[in-house]
Protein backbone atom coordinates (compact mmCIF):
# COMPACT_ATOMS: atom_id res chain seq x y z
CA UNK A 1 0.00 0.00 0.00
CA UNK A 2 1.57 3.37 -0.96
CA UNK A 3 2.57 5.66 1.91
CA UNK A 4 -0.02 8.30 2.71
CA UNK A 5 1.14 11.85 2.02
CA UNK A 6 0.14 14.12 4.89
CA UNK A 7 -1.44 17.44 3.92
CA UNK A 8 0.51 20.60 4.61
CA UNK A 9 -2.20 21.74 7.04
CA UNK A 10 -4.67 19.60 8.96
CA UNK A 11 -7.93 21.02 10.22
CA UNK A 12 -7.98 21.13 14.03
CA UNK A 13 -10.61 18.87 15.49
CA UNK A 14 -13.19 20.91 17.45
CA UNK A 15 -12.95 19.64 21.00
CA UNK A 16 -16.63 19.72 21.95
CA UNK A 17 -17.54 17.77 25.08
CA UNK A 18 -19.99 14.99 24.07
CA UNK A 19 -21.78 15.62 27.39
CA UNK A 20 -23.79 18.83 27.39
CA UNK A 21 -24.47 18.85 31.11
CA UNK A 22 -24.16 16.36 33.94
CA UNK A 23 -26.18 16.46 37.14
CA UNK A 24 -24.94 13.78 39.50
CA UNK A 25 -25.13 10.42 37.73
CA UNK A 26 -27.41 11.81 35.00
CA UNK A 27 -25.64 13.05 31.86
CA UNK A 28 -27.25 14.65 28.82
CA UNK A 29 -25.31 13.88 25.64
CA UNK A 30 -25.39 15.67 22.30
CA UNK A 31 -26.12 12.28 20.70
CA UNK A 32 -29.28 11.72 22.73
CA UNK A 33 -30.38 15.33 22.25
CA UNK A 34 -29.98 14.91 18.47
CA UNK A 35 -32.47 12.03 18.51
CA UNK A 36 -34.96 14.00 20.61
CA UNK A 37 -34.72 17.20 18.53
CA UNK A 38 -34.76 15.20 15.29
CA UNK A 39 -37.92 13.32 16.25
CA UNK A 40 -39.67 16.48 17.49
CA UNK A 41 -38.61 18.42 14.38
CA UNK A 42 -39.88 15.62 12.18
CA UNK A 43 -43.16 15.54 14.12
CA UNK A 44 -43.70 19.28 13.54
CA UNK A 45 -42.85 19.04 9.84
CA UNK A 46 -45.01 15.93 9.35
CA UNK A 47 -48.03 17.72 10.84
CA UNK A 48 -47.45 20.61 8.45
CA UNK A 49 -47.36 18.27 5.45
CA UNK A 50 -50.50 16.44 6.55
CA UNK A 51 -52.35 19.72 7.12
CA UNK A 52 -51.53 21.19 3.67
CA UNK A 53 -54.52 20.11 1.58
CA UNK A 54 -53.06 21.11 -1.80
CA UNK A 55 -50.42 18.40 -1.47
CA UNK A 56 -53.09 15.71 -1.58
CA UNK A 57 -55.83 14.90 -4.05
CA UNK A 58 -59.09 16.74 -3.26
CA UNK A 59 -61.06 14.79 -0.71
CA UNK A 60 -58.27 12.24 -0.20
CA UNK A 61 -55.92 13.48 2.55
CA UNK A 62 -53.76 10.71 3.93
CA UNK A 63 -54.39 11.39 7.60
CA UNK A 64 -55.33 14.05 10.10
CA UNK A 65 -52.39 16.10 11.40
CA UNK A 66 -53.37 15.10 14.94
CA UNK A 67 -52.50 11.48 14.14
CA UNK A 68 -48.83 12.37 14.38
CA UNK A 69 -49.25 13.35 18.02
CA UNK A 70 -49.84 9.68 18.86
CA UNK A 71 -47.48 8.32 16.19
CA UNK A 72 -44.62 10.26 17.79
CA UNK A 73 -44.41 7.82 20.72
CA UNK A 74 -44.79 4.75 18.50
CA UNK A 75 -42.06 5.92 16.13
CA UNK A 76 -39.67 6.82 18.95
CA UNK A 77 -40.03 3.37 20.52
CA UNK A 78 -39.61 1.67 17.13
CA UNK A 79 -36.45 3.66 16.36
CA UNK A 80 -34.78 2.99 19.71
CA UNK A 81 -35.73 -0.69 20.00
CA UNK A 82 -35.10 -1.46 16.33
CA UNK A 83 -31.88 0.54 16.23
CA UNK A 84 -30.47 -1.24 19.26
CA UNK A 85 -31.50 -4.75 18.19
CA UNK A 86 -30.23 -4.04 14.67
CA UNK A 87 -26.81 -3.14 16.05
CA UNK A 88 -26.75 -6.25 18.22
CA UNK A 89 -27.72 -8.58 15.35
CA UNK A 90 -25.88 -6.97 12.42
CA UNK A 91 -22.73 -5.55 13.95
CA UNK A 92 -21.66 -7.22 17.22
CA UNK A 93 -23.75 -10.33 17.86
CA UNK A 94 -20.92 -12.34 19.46
CA UNK A 95 -20.29 -9.69 22.11
CA UNK A 96 -23.93 -9.38 23.15
CA UNK A 97 -24.57 -13.12 22.97
CA UNK A 98 -21.83 -13.52 25.57
CA UNK A 99 -23.16 -10.60 27.66
CA UNK A 100 -26.95 -10.35 27.08
CA UNK A 101 -27.41 -7.81 29.89
CA UNK A 102 -25.43 -5.24 27.87
CA UNK A 103 -28.14 -5.18 25.20
CA UNK A 104 -30.14 -2.83 27.42
CA UNK A 105 -27.15 -0.51 28.01
CA UNK A 106 -28.10 1.86 25.20
CA UNK A 107 -26.26 4.71 26.93
CA UNK A 108 -22.97 2.99 26.11
CA UNK A 109 -23.57 3.47 22.37
CA UNK A 110 -24.39 1.15 19.52
CA UNK A 111 -27.35 1.95 17.25
CA UNK A 112 -28.01 0.70 13.72
CA UNK A 113 -29.79 2.91 11.19
CA UNK A 114 -31.09 -0.11 9.29
CA UNK A 115 -32.48 -1.64 12.48
CA UNK A 116 -34.07 1.66 13.47
CA UNK A 117 -35.67 1.91 10.03
CA UNK A 118 -37.20 -1.56 10.35
CA UNK A 119 -38.41 -0.86 13.90
CA UNK A 120 -39.95 2.46 12.91
CA UNK A 121 -41.61 0.91 9.84
CA UNK A 122 -43.17 -1.89 11.91
CA UNK A 123 -44.46 0.64 14.44
CA UNK A 124 -46.02 2.67 11.63
CA UNK A 125 -47.67 -0.38 10.08
CA UNK A 126 -49.33 -1.35 13.36
CA UNK A 127 -50.36 2.26 14.03
CA UNK A 128 -51.75 2.81 10.52
CA UNK A 129 -53.78 -0.39 10.60
CA UNK A 130 -55.32 0.54 13.93
CA UNK A 131 -56.22 4.02 12.68
CA UNK A 132 -57.35 3.07 9.15
CA UNK A 133 -54.60 5.15 7.51
CA UNK A 134 -53.05 4.36 4.13
CA UNK A 135 -49.73 2.80 5.10
CA UNK A 136 -47.76 4.01 2.06
CA UNK A 137 -48.99 7.57 2.53
CA UNK A 138 -47.86 7.50 6.14
CA UNK A 139 -44.49 6.14 5.02
CA UNK A 140 -44.27 9.01 2.50
CA UNK A 141 -44.68 11.67 5.17
CA UNK A 142 -42.35 10.03 7.67
CA UNK A 143 -39.75 9.46 4.95
CA UNK A 144 -39.90 13.11 3.91
CA UNK A 145 -39.14 14.32 7.45
CA UNK A 146 -36.54 11.71 8.47
CA UNK A 147 -33.46 13.51 7.05
CA UNK A 148 -33.85 16.10 9.81
CA UNK A 149 -32.82 13.51 12.38
CA UNK A 150 -30.15 12.03 10.10
CA UNK A 151 -28.41 15.38 9.82
CA UNK A 152 -28.40 16.02 13.56
CA UNK A 153 -27.30 12.51 14.55
CA UNK A 154 -24.44 12.44 12.01
CA UNK A 155 -23.22 15.80 13.32
CA UNK A 156 -23.12 14.34 16.83
CA UNK A 157 -21.20 11.31 15.50
CA UNK A 158 -18.58 13.87 14.48
CA UNK A 159 -18.67 15.56 17.89
CA UNK A 160 -18.23 12.16 19.56
CA UNK A 161 -15.23 11.38 17.30
CA UNK A 162 -16.82 8.10 16.17
CA UNK A 163 -17.51 6.45 12.82
CA UNK A 164 -14.64 8.40 11.31
CA UNK A 165 -13.29 7.94 7.82
CA UNK A 166 -10.28 6.32 6.22
CA UNK A 167 -6.84 7.99 6.26
CA UNK A 168 -6.63 10.75 3.65
CA UNK A 169 -4.51 13.66 2.47
CA UNK A 170 -7.44 15.84 1.42
CA UNK A 171 -7.14 19.41 2.76
CA UNK A 172 -10.30 19.04 4.87
CA UNK A 173 -9.07 15.93 6.72
CA UNK A 174 -9.12 15.83 10.53
CA UNK A 175 -6.94 14.07 13.07
CA UNK A 176 -9.57 12.53 15.33
CA UNK A 177 -8.71 12.24 19.04
CA UNK A 178 -9.24 8.47 19.07
CA UNK A 179 -8.48 7.77 15.41
CA UNK A 180 -4.71 7.57 15.50
CA UNK A 181 -2.17 10.10 14.17
CA UNK A 182 -3.34 10.01 10.53
CA UNK A 183 -5.62 12.69 9.11
CA UNK A 184 -8.94 11.11 8.12
CA UNK A 185 -12.00 11.80 6.03
CA UNK A 186 -14.77 13.40 8.14
CA UNK A 187 -17.16 10.75 6.87
CA UNK A 188 -19.76 11.71 9.49
CA UNK A 189 -20.06 15.12 7.84
CA UNK A 190 -20.28 13.51 4.40
CA UNK A 191 -23.25 11.54 5.69
CA UNK A 192 -24.78 14.62 7.30
CA UNK A 193 -24.56 16.39 3.94
CA UNK A 194 -25.90 13.53 1.81
CA UNK A 195 -28.36 11.72 4.11
CA UNK A 196 -29.42 14.95 5.76
CA UNK A 197 -29.21 18.08 3.61
CA UNK A 198 -29.23 16.63 0.08
CA UNK A 199 -31.87 13.97 0.74
CA UNK A 200 -34.08 16.45 2.56
CA UNK A 201 -33.87 18.85 -0.41
CA UNK A 202 -34.81 16.13 -2.92
CA UNK A 203 -37.76 14.95 -0.86
CA UNK A 204 -38.86 18.55 -0.23
CA UNK A 205 -39.05 19.12 -3.98
CA UNK A 206 -41.04 15.89 -4.49
CA UNK A 207 -43.52 16.82 -1.76
CA UNK A 208 -43.94 20.57 -2.25
CA UNK A 209 -43.19 21.06 -5.96
CA UNK A 210 -43.69 17.71 -7.65
CA UNK A 211 -47.07 16.66 -6.27
CA UNK A 212 -45.79 13.12 -5.70
CA UNK A 213 -47.80 12.55 -2.53
CA UNK A 214 -50.70 11.79 -4.88
CA UNK A 215 -48.81 8.58 -5.78
CA UNK A 216 -48.49 6.74 -2.44
CA UNK A 217 -45.14 5.05 -2.12
CA UNK A 218 -43.16 7.23 -4.52
CA UNK A 219 -41.70 9.54 -1.87
CA UNK A 220 -41.03 6.50 0.33
CA UNK A 221 -39.15 4.86 -2.53
CA UNK A 222 -37.12 8.01 -3.16
CA UNK A 223 -36.26 8.21 0.53
CA UNK A 224 -35.22 4.56 0.81
CA UNK A 225 -33.24 4.50 -2.45
CA UNK A 226 -31.70 7.91 -1.75
CA UNK A 227 -30.46 6.86 1.65
CA UNK A 228 -29.12 3.58 0.26
CA UNK A 229 -27.14 5.30 -2.49
CA UNK A 230 -25.80 7.93 -0.08
CA UNK A 231 -24.72 5.33 2.47
CA UNK A 232 -23.02 3.10 -0.11
CA UNK A 233 -21.10 6.11 -1.45
CA UNK A 234 -19.92 7.21 1.99
CA UNK A 235 -18.87 3.65 2.90
CA UNK A 236 -15.97 4.05 0.46
CA UNK A 237 -14.62 6.79 2.75
CA UNK A 238 -15.67 5.42 6.14
CA UNK A 239 -13.83 2.90 8.32
CA UNK A 240 -16.09 -0.11 9.02
CA UNK A 241 -16.79 -1.31 12.55
CA UNK A 242 -13.63 -2.84 14.01
CA UNK A 243 -15.25 -6.13 14.97
CA UNK A 244 -16.46 -6.67 11.38
CA UNK A 245 -13.81 -5.09 9.17
CA UNK A 246 -14.00 -5.37 5.40
CA UNK A 247 -15.85 -8.15 3.60
CA UNK A 248 -15.28 -9.88 0.25
CA UNK A 249 -11.70 -9.10 -0.52
CA UNK A 250 -11.22 -5.95 1.47
CA UNK A 251 -13.60 -3.38 0.00
CA UNK A 252 -17.17 -4.45 0.86
CA UNK A 253 -18.67 -3.37 4.21
CA UNK A 254 -21.72 -4.37 6.20
CA UNK A 255 -23.15 -0.90 5.55
CA UNK A 256 -23.03 -1.58 1.82
CA UNK A 257 -24.57 -5.04 2.22
CA UNK A 258 -27.50 -3.64 4.21
CA UNK A 259 -27.97 -0.61 1.94
CA UNK A 260 -28.04 -2.36 -1.45
CA UNK A 261 -31.47 -3.97 -0.82
CA UNK A 262 -32.73 -0.51 0.14
CA UNK A 263 -31.79 0.85 -3.29
CA UNK A 264 -33.57 -2.04 -5.02
CA UNK A 265 -36.67 -1.77 -2.82
CA UNK A 266 -36.79 2.02 -3.23
CA UNK A 267 -36.63 1.86 -7.01
CA UNK A 268 -39.34 -0.81 -7.00
CA UNK A 269 -41.65 1.36 -4.89
CA UNK A 270 -41.09 4.35 -7.17
CA UNK A 271 -41.84 2.28 -10.27
CA UNK A 272 -45.00 0.78 -8.74
CA UNK A 273 -46.45 3.99 -7.30
CA UNK A 274 -49.85 4.75 -8.81
CA UNK A 275 -52.13 7.78 -8.39
CA UNK A 276 -54.83 7.58 -5.73
CA UNK A 277 -58.24 7.70 -7.32
CA UNK A 278 -60.12 10.94 -6.50
CA UNK A 279 -62.95 10.63 -4.06
CA UNK A 280 -66.41 10.34 -5.59
CA UNK A 281 -68.69 13.18 -4.58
Amino acid sequence: MPELLLPLAVLPFPMIDPVIVQIGPVAIHWYGLAYVVGILGGWWYAKRIAATERLWLPGRPAMAPEAFDDLLIWAAIGIVVGGRLGYVLFYDFAKYAANPSEILAVWSGGMSFHGGLIGCALAQIVFARRRGIRILSMFDVVGAVSPIAFFLVRCTNFINSELWGRPSDVPWAFVFPNGGPEPRHPSQLYEAGLEGVALFAVLWLLVWRGGWLARPGFVTGAFVAGYGVSRIFVEFFRVPDEQLGYLAGGWLTMGMVLSLPMVVAGLYLMARAKPVQPAVA
